[in-house]
């Protein structure tokens, strides 16, 4: 057995996904105005998402805003229901739970938001706001004062401002209380909804750096919700590139920033900067043109052919027209790792 991109070299040959998600589609209905309310449509936010997350990974979840990433984090943990597909976590199918049954789960599967300054409650002390999950589950007793202890000085914060308010904490501090909260039930996995993008610059490597020590130290698995790809190539394992709704391309981390496929990832990787300026003025620059569909009505075949360069400039008649009637899929085209494009080919961008 070898590595895939499906089981990354990093887990262990014959282990089990801790999360595994088939097929996961989330639409929102459209309503109509008026008094009487009538479907007269559906908002395709999230369509056929599959992935693995094993023990110990990062699977980087990227793409522009607006194309499902964060629903599709909040419906694996059943803050939204799915419309359909498979979600397991440890062995358990969570699309089929109950609210009062996804409680137990939620304890090995949590969720740290991306904005601190609206995830906190800002009539609570932080001791409170970290200890609040405890109380929840009916895990608060005498010793947890020496846990919220704990927990702060896991993060890096100083146990003695426990008694502090949020708005007496900076952006990056903030994170990290949020961070300990979601750390307070001693999870198995954790949710990363954007956790650097509300961040200033220079306080975001203290962030990931903390993010990975964390790892190191508890074991956990990480789905790592991003639209900047130079943080994702830090931290990630693992890439997972979405577009309005789908997965187009799925590698490993080295992988996929050296070998890009799909003109979609090519475009989003040569807008990374580069900090050798001759470097820079000399590279190619993939430009994306035109605004992204409406997930209300998604262009047919690949939903990327709209704003596409190779559709525009490079393929021939017939080649177009197979784009248009026909959705490709995520598999592997002899480029090495899946991509959902009829004519995936590897460039080097970066």
């Amino acid at each position: 057995m070898t590595a895939t991109a499906e089981q990354p070299a990093s887990t262990a040959i014959g282990t089990e996904p801790v999360l595994s998600v088939r097929d996961l589609v989330k639409h929102f209905p459209i309503t109509s105005r008026g008094v009487i309310r009538r479907k007269i449509g559906d908002i395709h936010a999230v369509c056929g998402v599959s992935f693995d997350l094993y023990p110990r990974e990062t699977l980087g979840l990227v793409g522009e805003s607006g194309c499902g990433k964060s629903t599709t984090g909040r419906t694996v943990l059943q803050l939204q229901p799915a419309t359909s597909g498979s979600v397991v976590f440890q062995g358990q199918e969570l699309t089929d739970k109950s609210s009062k049954q996804m409680r137990s789960v939620r304890r090995d599967l949590q969720i740290v938001f991306q904005d601190p300054y609206a995830s906190l409650n800002p009539r609570m002390t932080v001791n409170d706001i970290v200890a609040e999950p405890l109380r929840i589950h009916g895990l608060h007793d005498k010793h947890s004062g020496d846990k919220m202890r704990e927990l702060f000085r896991l993060v890096g914060l100083n146990p003695e401002h426990g008694n502090r308010y949020p708005h007496e904490f900076s952006g990056g501090q903030r994170q990290r209380i949020g961070i300990a909260r979601a750390l307070a039930l001693e999870p198995k996995a954790l949710i990363l909804d954007e956790p650097v993008s509300a961040l200033d610059v220079s306080i975001q490597a203290g962030v990931v750096n903390l993010l990975e020590e964390l790892q190191d130290r508890l074991g956990l698995a990480y789905l790592f919700i991003a639209h900047d790809l130079s943080v994702v190539r830090h931290i990630a394992d693992r890439v997972a590139v979405m577009y309005l709704g789908k997965i187009v391309e799925l590698a490993d981390r080295p992988e996929l920033f050296d070998r890009p496929a799909h003109p979609y990832t090519q475009a989003l990787m040569s807008a990374i900067p580069i900090p050798d300026p001759v470097k820079e003025r000399e590279r190619r620059r993939i430009v994306i043109r035109g605004d992204v569909p409406s997930p209300a009505s998604p262009p047919s075949g690949c939903r990327f052919r709209t704003r596409c360069p190779k559709f525009a400039n490079q393929l021939s008649e017939g080649e177009r027209e197979r784009c248009v009637e026909e959705e490709p899929a995520l598999i592997e085209r002899g480029q090495g790792h899946p991509a959902a494009c009829h004519y995936a080919a590897v460039e080097k961008v970066l």
